[in-house]
């Protein structure tokens, strides 16, 4: 059993098939959300070999020690973090009946995200061998800490990393709000179909709610019918959190500032969580839904990468090594630099795009994958030049 085959987050590819993909020379970047030219997958009907291309990479990460837990490293943040929110909460109680307030609800927006990384790293046995103690854990900071479903965020996570943006299996980009494929987009009427065609530009303004849209759908999973692990645990975790969240503050703010202390609060986390996981995989390739695509490519073809050293790796949590973690998903946030050095020679040898690009890039890059897939919402008559002169 690899070390991949232990971690429940780390979906080994235990269906893999003899899809090729092609790159340039340098496979670098390659944002393109159409699988790539010479690109050959196999149906669901079809058989297909299995490849060890990616046994070749595990091996040589692995020799090079980089599948190593690094928890005093997670301890030393989770302490540096925990230390930022209480200097935040003793600022809160020194600047009193103050505007200045909402810089403090700003700053404990961005200390709620980095707690969600933790949880995220944890969950996928980054820091602790043990399963048991990485759920335990893990779900402490994500209800004690964020105030979200571990539950809930476990199930959809999991599906995500086995199936990334493969068309029926990748929750992520299912419709919610924001039409992630043509075939929603056309779904789309009425006001709905107004903001379809523009989603790209209105996509980070949104983010702003995306803060309110994740703790309201973890709960209605953890209050909901469905069979959800550690519920009882789950629901009493996330009342004491919130009781005494929003206690504080409205005992200690007048209520207007309390409100809008609140929802900065939501507005910069959500914001901030969003525009950490949207340069991911928004604007690479789609896997449609009946493809069998080899372990390796699918998780490479799927993913990108972030440019910008260490300072980009805390601030995204080691979410711009997106490629490598979608390879390694039980790989410390500190060996991700290192690997990338293996990956992207394995990939160049093998010939797979390895996507690569600046922040900037990669936003650009949603906002136009997302203004395109928005276009399919047009109605089946309209004409683009007419669309393009004349005001609706």
């Amino acid at each position: 059993m690899s070390a991949i085959d232990s971690v429940p987050l780390s979906i080994a590819p235990l269906v893999p098939g003899s899809s090729r993909t092609t790159s340039t020379s340098t496979p670098r970047v390659r944002n393109s959300a159409e699988l790539p030219a010479g690109f050959r997958g196999t149906t669901s009907g079809e058989t297909s070999k299995p490849t060890n291309t990616y046994n070749v990479l595990l091996s040589r990460v692995r020799e090079a020690g980089l599948l190593k837990r690094r928890t005093g490293f997670y301890i030393t943040v989770f302490v540096i973090v925990t230390a930022c929110l209480a200097a935040a909460v003793t600022g809160s109680f020194l600047i009193g009946d103050s505007w200045f307030q909402l810089l403090i609800a700003a700053g404990i927006g961005l200390i709620f995200t980095q707690y969600a990384f933790l949880a995220h790293e944890t969950a996928h046995r980054q820091v602790f061998a043990s399963g048991a103690l990485s759920d335990r854990i893990g779900r402490l900071l994500a209800v004690g800490a964020v105030g979200m479903s571990y539950s809930w965020w476990m199930s959809k996570h999991t599906k995500h990393h086995g199936n990334p943006n493969t068309i029926g299996r990748d929750t992520d980009i299912a419709f919610d709000t924001v039409s992630f494929l043509e075939t929603d987009a056309v779904k789309q009427r009425g006001l709905m179909r107004w903001f379809t065609q523009r989603q790209g530009y209105a996509f980070f303004p949104i983010l702003l709610f995306e803060g309110v849209n994740l703790h309201v759908s973890s709960y209605k999973t953890i209050f909901g019918k469905k069979k959800v692990d550690k519920r009882a645990y789950e629901i009493t975790m996330i009342s004491i959190r919130f009781a005494i969240y929003l206690g504080v503050i409205f005992y200690f703010l007048p209520l207007g500032m309390a409100f809008a202390f609140i929802g900065v609060q939501f507005a910069i986390f959500g914001l901030y969580m969003g525009s950490a996981f949207a340069p991911n995989h928004i604007g690479m390739p789609i896997i449609p839904e009946n493809s069998r695509v080899d372990f390796l490519s699918k998780q490479v073809l799927t993913s990108r990468n972030v440019t910008g050293g260490r300072v980009m790796t805390l601030a995204m949590g080691g979410l711009d090594y997106q490629v490598e973690h979608h390879l390694f998903p039980n790989m410390a946030r500190p060996n991700l630099r290192k690997a990338r050095v293996l990956v992207r020679e394995h990939c160049a040898e093998q010939k797979v795009p390895y996507t690569e690009t600046s922040l900037w890039g990669a936003f650009g890059h949603v906002i136009s994958y997302l203004n395109k897939v928005g276009l399919a919402a047009r109605q089946p008559f309209d004409c683009p030049m007419a669309g393009e002169y004349r005001p609706r």
